[in-house]
């Protein structure tokens, strides 16, 4: 994106794209998130609620200290720039990481090129090219945005790096959701997001088709998020930052991009603790099956078999068109997967299969899911609350991506909650299927590591609103990003902002804290929460009573480990 078009985009509005059939996270309707980020801090100041006002209200001692400036100027590697504060806080947003990708599509980025004067940093940088957007995109979309309580203070405070959910097809770091304000006001820490390459652009596979040149293009959209951490700790200590204490914490398909990078050699060392809400990477897409999808794709383009300089040539519309061919894949019918490629090379093992990723067995990790992950994408369909016994057997075998017997299911279903109405069931087994299966089997492989190996803690979301939304919806995918946040209050939070939700953010957001500060994510708001181990898979469960159980959900647990785990896109 280019000087003038930062400057003329200052009040742009954004939120996260949703397609209908690219990823479950993907498919979530938060409604209306539309909302500018004002570079007039007092203008911002009257968007936010009550809570947030009062937060400004009882400023740290830091945040009145820095509050002299409104447009605070930071020095990068390629140039200064101009931010903007919102109470008390620093904010730089669409800060470049790397030059513009048009140039070297399907191959790793360079870096940015430098500039001279002060370039604004008050909006948002163009996300990357997508179906569905509602926000600017672009080719030239490495862009991270950064809020800090100070500059170049000598602080030490813990770096937290967020990365976009959308599964590897949508999103961006833009969403008000990722606000960072909010988490730099309670923890004292400094907060990054992040966009980079996703779908065909991020992913498409063509190192057997295109030569060496094109060795890395099934996890360009990986290597990106490295070329931003390595920019991040470059940078950790003009934002008030401390590069030996970076966490990443992303949800859904950031969860998953967490996961890989955990298992890419050239990411080492540039993260310390991670945090995956709702997402996991067990396996990666095997090299046969990601060159098999490119040449469908280069088919579905109107290319010739192996035309790589006919895709290069492509407007970024049509290569989005083309991806909507349907994939090949035994367990779902969907659009093309597109996601991280065991490539031998930057990519060199599957990431949690058959054991946890050597290199990060000494990275704290906290791993967490919902209770009613598949409320959020199946909940938009009323047939399924209207479900009957006998039509239930088909629609769970359909939507569970597992290959196991649904009247079995069923039966077993039935068997343990035999309150449970048909719809419930449905829920219940899909989310046990296809979206917890992965978290259970990443705890299980991070806790048979060797003795001397950093612990892992797992969570559950129970808590959901009392609201009639909220007893539909219930604990859906994405219901922990605001609380995590704290950010209860922002445009798109489902969460309501009264007193029982502002607690339940309190408990999630200061467990992140702790955890990014400690490397632990106890803190005084909930009882003891115990590394997961084998023998009690010790849980915190975070709802109206926080508390830790060992193996919730154990039943369902063991009715789905009757077969093996197969992710998304391997096959």
């Amino acid at each position: 994106m280019s000087q003038r078009k930062i400057k003329t985009d200052s009040g742009l509005t954004s939120h996260s794209a949703v397609d209908s059939r690219r990823d479950d996270d993907s498919k979530v309707r938060r409604g209306d998130q539309a909302t500018g980020h004002p570079a007039d801090p007092q203008r911002r100041n009257l968007l936010h609620t009550g809570l947030a006002s009062a937060a400004a209200l009882v400023l740290p001692s830091w945040a009145h200290a820095a509050a002299g400036s409104d447009h605070p100027v930071a020095t990068t590697r390629s140039g200064r720039i101009r931010g903007y504060r919102d109470r008390g806080v620093s904010v730089f947003k669409g800060i470049p990481y790397g030059a513009d990708t048009a140039l070297r599509r399907f191959r790793p980025a360079l870096q940015e090129r430098p500039w001279r004067g002060v370039r604004d940093a008050l909006a948002f940088g163009a996300a990357a090219p997508q179906s569905g957007s509602s926000e600017a995109t672009s080719e030239d979309c490495l862009f991270l945005n950064v809020w800090t309580p100070a500059l170049r203070d000598g602080s030490k405070r813990p770096m937290l790096v967020y990365i976009h959910g959308g599964g590897f097809n949508n999103g961006s770091g833009s969403d008000p959701l990722y606000d960072g304000i909010n988490l730099c006001l309670r923890g004292d820490v400094v907060v990054v997001t992040v966009n980079h390459r996703l779908n065909a652009f991020g992913y498409l596979s063509l190192g057997k088709l295109g030569g060496a040149a094109f060795a890395d293009s099934g996890n360009v959209g990986q290597l990106d998020l490295i070329q931003a951490l390595r920019w991040v700790k470059q940078h950790a200590h003009e934002f008030g930052g401390d590069a030996g204490n970076v966490t990443v914490f992303g949800q859904s398909g950031g969860g998953a991009k967490i996961a890989t990078l955990m298992a890419m050699p050239a990411a080492n060392g540039l993260f310390h603790r991670a945090w995956t809400m709702s997402g996991q990477q067990v396996t990666a897409a095997g090299p046969r099956a990601a060159m098999q999808r490119a040449e469908r794709f280069i088919e579905a383009a109107g290319l010739a078999p192996g035309d790589i300089d006919g895709l290069l040539r492509l407007s970024p519309q049509r290569l989005l068109e083309a991806a909507k061919v349907r994939d090949f894949s035994r367990v779902e019918d969907s659009a093309l997967y597109f996601g991280p490629v065991m490539d031998g090379g930057s990519l060199p093992v599957h990431p949690f299969w058959p054991d946890a990723p050597r290199q990060a067995a000494a990275i704290p990790m906290v791993i967490g899911n919902t209770r009613d992950e598949t409320r959020a994408f199946l909940g938009n369909d009323p047939k399924n609350f209207e479900l009957g016994w006998d039509e239930l057997p088909a629609r769970i075998e359909k939507q569970q991506f597992v290959d196991i017997d649904p009247r079995t299911v069923v039966a077993e279903y039935r068997r343990l909650y035999p309150d449970y109405a048909p719809s419930e069931v449905f829920f219940a087994a899909t989310t046990a299927g296809r979206s917890w299966r992965g978290a259970v089997e990443e705890c299980e492989a991070r806790a048979r590591q060797s003795q001397g190996s950093a612990p892992t803690w797992a969570y559950q979301l129970d808590w959901y609103p009392r609201t009639d939304e909220g007893r539909k919806f219930r604990a859906f995918h994405t219901l922990d990003i605001p609380l995590v946040f704290d950010n209860v209050a922002q445009p798109g939070s489902r969460t309501g902002d009264d007193a029982d939700a502002r607690r339940a953010a309190g408990a999630m957001s200061d467990a992140l804290l702790a955890f990014a500060r400690n490397a632990n994510p106890n803190h005084a708001g909930l009882p003891e929460w115990k590394p997961y181990t084998l023998g009690q898979r010790e849980t915190m469960v975070f709802d109206h009573d926080n508390r830790l159980e060992n193996d919730p959900r154990g039943g369902e647990r063991r009715l789905y480990a009757r077969v093996p785990f197969v992710q998304r896109g391997t096959m």
